[in-house]
């Protein structure tokens, strides 16, 4: 990742406040690794051909490890994954991967709601790639 994330109190802070950003590169090689550790073979995923047959401008990162990526940034600044206490996304755009090259996927945090009585709290997470949103709806409840 190519930012630090610094810990910020959700206690501390209003709604609406921005508590970390990171952007995570992404090489074909990338998605090679995820397939082989998720067994998605799709073609779409490594197959630049088939996947303009199919209608996608290249082969494009695999939904989920979009998910995940948006997941260990939240899980970096949370400091303690057994905090996360229920975590969802909307596949909204494909990210496309060149070759050569690499895509940029930039996860920004920000405080969406808490419940004190529940002690918990919602984190929105914008997912987002060459100024496109690629996740929607994406919000993680913590433990506070």
């Amino acid at each position: 990742m190519s930012e630090e994330i610094a810990v910020v109190k959700v206690a501390d802070v209003p709604v609406g406040t921005e508590l970390f950003s990171a952007t995570v590169e992404l090489e074909r090689s990338s998605l090679v690794k995820y397939a082989g550790a998720s067994g998605d073979f799709n073609p779409i995923h490594w197959n630049e051909r088939f996947a303009r047959e199919v209608g996608l401008p290249n082969v494009i990162v695999h939904g989920m490890l979009t998910m995940g990526v948006a997941a260990s940034v939240l899980e970096e600044w949370i400091q303690d994954p057994g905090r996360v206490l229920d975590y969802g996304v909307r596949f909204t755009r494909p990210i496309p991967v060149p070759d050569p090259g690499s895509v940029e996927v930039t996860v920004v945090g920000k405080l969406g709601a808490v419940d004190a009585e529940a002690g918990t709290a919602r984190i929105d997470l914008n997912v987002s790639s060459d100024g496109a949103t690629v996740l929607g709806k994406a919000q993680a409840v913590i433990k506070t």
